[in-house]
């Protein structure tokens, strides 16, 4: 713990005004605490090298949403998935509805995003009132509980691909049969109950561990890990291609044909890289631990003088 005085002396924390901008001090990341001790000979330090105390604490909240942020990374490596190779694998399907009208396979990317319109005034209007009275939570379950379920369900998006895709690559080889391009539809039913979840819980996440000014740059990290996912995905694909190359065959997604490729064991791999991110997410999750300063009915989240006093309790004043 810090020990300070009130005095312009040496060792002093830099003076901040208590109003609600400011975050409370935490002992989490302690090394960073250094960043807000005046040196022994230092009465004019330079501002560049001596920071406030929420100076440091919105560095803390940035570090420690990191491994929330991260663990978004595999989820959208999933929706990736879902915007390429289950189109190609839509248009070895039937497309016909009826006659003379056949549904574009790239069509079907718009499920995820028409179930959010139905289902986020559901859960709302529904389980969220329902859940608030089993967990006493007035959003009935937190974000970081809202990100995991996510992240779980979207494991069932992969893992019924995957299904889909074996039964139609049999179904082409050994029975001469096309199946219906609809077969595929559950895999993007399920990943929009689950974007519902970890996509919407996320933003919610960032913008209650965040100040004003920094809810801007939180969640532009969301929009970072779609960039990511879609990275990775690339580079997977390249890996997967690497590891299963033979002397007799490519890799399981190099020939461009889904009948001779093995899309199948690519999205059970999937599916078991999202199950262990979810238990990374798990473990992430159960250390992460909110600002008092910003948790909804915290002490000091309105009153400046609890603030204060909390503060002085904290640097021993």
């Amino acid at each position: 713990m810090l020990n300070v005085s009130r005095n312009n002396g040496p060792n002093q924390v830099l003076d901040t005004s208590f109003n609600t901008e400011n975050l409370l001090h935490t002992n989490k990341f302690k090394f960073l605490d250094k960043a807000c001790i005046r040196t022994q000979d230092g009465k004019n330090e330079s501002p560049w090298r001596l920071c406030t105390v929420s100076q440091v604490e919105q560095v803390k909240i940035i570090i420690s949403v990191v491994p929330i942020f991260a663990c978004t990374i595999i989820f959208n490596t999933i929706l990736a998935q879902l915007q390429t190779f289950s189109v190609q694998q839509g248009s070895t399907m039937n497309t016909k509805i009826i006659d003379g009208f056949e549904i574009p396979p790239a069509s079907l990317q718009s499920i995820p995003y028409i179930m959010l319109i139905f289902v986020v005034p559901l859960y709302e209007t529904v389980l969220v009132p329902t859940a608030q009275k089993i967990t006493g939570n007035d959003s009935g379950i937190t974000p970081l509980q809202r990100v995991g379920i996510g992240l779980f369900v979207a494991t069932f998006s992969m893992v019924s691909a995957a299904l889909v895709e074996k039964k139609r690559r049999v179904s082409a080889l050994h029975h001469d049969e096309t199946m219906s391009i609809f077969w595929i539809a559950p895999q993007f039913l399920i990943f929009g109950v689950s974007e519902m979840f970890t996509a919407v819980g996320l933003i919610e996440f960032f913008y209650k561990q965040s100040l004003e000014g920094m809810q801007s740059f939180l969640t532009a990290m969301t929009y970072c890990s779609y960039s990511f996912g879609f990275y990775l995905s690339s580079i997977l694909v390249s890996l997967v291609n690497q590891i299963t190359r033979s002397k007799s065959h490519g890799g399981w997604l190099s020939d461009n044909d889904l009948n001779k490729d093995r899309l199948d064991l690519f999205y059970w791999m999937l599916a078991a890289l999202s199950l262990i991110n979810f238990f990374n997410y798990v473990f992430c999750s159960k250390f992460f631990s909110y600002n008092p300063s910003l948790s909804n009915g915290g002490p000091c989240h309105d009153d400046p003088k609890a603030r204060q006093a909390s503060l002085e309790e904290v640097y021993d004043i």
